[in-house]
């Protein structure tokens, strides 16, 4: 395992102190960027709210975009797994003739 490094990011003005790997650097780093831009976009969308709301807005969508990704993921599987299915099926098929 890879030594950690010390890495400081900064969400909705706020200042976070983390220890990465540093092969996970530039990831955390795209993630940050892709939450502020998300946090911008909500603020420019609803203008007066406070930033607690629009980080929980941010929050909100993450979680539910991560959520679809995963309930893809597991639709694969299962799309996967019937094919392979068929596969045999066809296999034994062509092999009895």
């Amino acid at each position: 395992m890879a030594e950690l490094i010390p890495v400081n990011i900064l969400i909705a003005d706020r200042s976070y102190r983390l220890r990465v790997e540093p092969g996970d650097e530039e990831k955390l780093r795209k993630t940050v960027k892709f939450i502020n831009d998300k946090i911008l976009e909500y603020k420019t969308a609803f203008a007066g709210k406070d930033m607690q709301d629009y980080i929980a807005m941010a929050l909100l969508w993450f979680a539910t975009e991560q959520n679809d990704n995963a309930t893809e993921k597991i639709l694969m599987k299962e799309v996967s797994e019937k094919i392979l299915a068929m596969e045999s099926l066809i296999d034994k098929a062509i092999n009895n003739k």
